[in-house]
């Protein structure tokens, strides 16, 4: 594990609501512009903790509404699994949004949570899909993305007009029916030019996200 702490959730739909943050520790990509090294190698994990007590300290500050990340939270797999259902059980516990790169299939994951009224009424994918200047594009997976529901969603991080051109084609090719986010890399894209590619570009399903946690405190805070 990294960190588990209260906040404001950042960005997304959720964004500005009282969230309990769930970060483990290890991903399986490098993204040139992470905000998030200290939670893969080489650094290392915080502390350790079985299921039962992340989910007990997620519960104990009273918050509906939790944001599972990493690092890559669902990379351990199984586990990821059994701690989503740990956390869906908890009666207070409303919305679990699992915040995925991208590079792991959630299909199986989407699967599991259809066959449960519990986890279809209270789990979300949000889905951070790659673009080239990550680095990381080709690790995507785009057979998930049509399995994506309309309380999901699906994030593109755009640094540039490249980037901006190819999360338009990809939302053409696949048409995702969750909610699309994008989102932009500041220091090259700035948010006000982004907002004027998104209107001449004519996209109707398209939601502009900001990360507000950035305003609030330093970019390079930890624990909010």
């Amino acid at each position: 594990m990294v960190e588990i702490f209260e906040t404001v959730e950042g960005e997304g739909t959720r964004a500005g609501y009282p969230t309990v943050f769930v970060r483990v520790f290890h991903c399986n990509l490098r993204c040139t512009w992470c905000d998030t090294p200290y939670s893969y190698a080489p650094a290392k994990p915080e502390f350790e903790a079985t299921i039962g007590e992340i989910a007990a300290r997620a519960s104990d500050f009273g918050w509906e509404n939790v944001c599972l990340t990493g690092g890559e939270p669902l990379i351990h797999r199984h586990k990821s699994q059994l701690l989503i259902e740990a956390l869906a059980a908890i009666d207070h516990i409303q919305d679990i949004h699992i915040e995925t790169n991208g590079a792991i299939d959630v299909r199986p994951f989407a699967v599991l949570r259809e066959k449960s009224e519990l986890l279809q009424r209270k789990v979300r994918f949000i889905v951070d899909y790659k673009l080239p200047d990550s680095g990381e594009m080709d690790k995507m997976v785009h057979e998930h993305l049509n399995v994506l529901q309309g309380r999901d969603e699906l994030k593109f991080v755009i640094a540039n007009d490249d980037d901006f051109d190819i999360a338009v084609a990809v939302i053409s090719q696949y048409d995702p029916k969750c909610t699309i986010l994008f989102s932009p890399v500041w220091e090259t894209m700035p948010p006000e030019r982004l907002v004027e590619k998104i209107l001449r570009s004519g996209l109707k399903r398209v939601k502009l996200n900001l990360q507000i946690h950035k305003v609030i405190w330093d970019p390079a805070a930890r624990g909010v």
